[in-house]
């Protein structure tokens, strides 16, 4: 079973910054992506990136140039840099393991959410 820990939210100024962090441990397949997603209120939970077990990222249109994904597979351990924050970007965030099974199928797993407010 795997478990994800996020950590690095909290309240930062438009224009700051803020990294991000999420620690996976358990029984974790060779086949695999992290990545992030964000929720904010009364909004649907988008995706904002991933990068794949070989270190290839993705990324939502909207945050490319912004928001750069790293990972240190040593440590399971999967970054997100935000940079020039928008009031915008305020919401909960969310680490994302997604497990791709030989069939084709695939199987995620989150952690719990980290909040991230952006204001003056």
């Amino acid at each position: 079973q795997v478990q994800l820990v996020e950590s690095g939210g909290g309240l930062v100024q438009p224009g700051g910054s803020l990294r991000l962090s999420c620690v996976a441990s358990g029984t974790i397949a060779s086949r695999h992506t992290m990545g992030w997603y964000r929720q904010a209120p009364g909004k649907q939970r988008e995706f904002l990136a991933s990068i794949t077990s070989v270190g290839i990222p993705n990324y939502l249109d909207s945050v490319k140039g912004r928001f750069t994904i790293s990972r240190d597979n040593g440590k399971y351990t999967v970054n997100l840099q935000m940079n020039s924050l928008k009031p915008e970007d305020t919401a909960v965030y969310y680490c994302n393991l997604r497990t791709w099974f030989l069939n084709g199928g695939s199987r995620d797993t989150w952690g719990q959410g980290t909040q991230v407010t952006v204001s003056s």
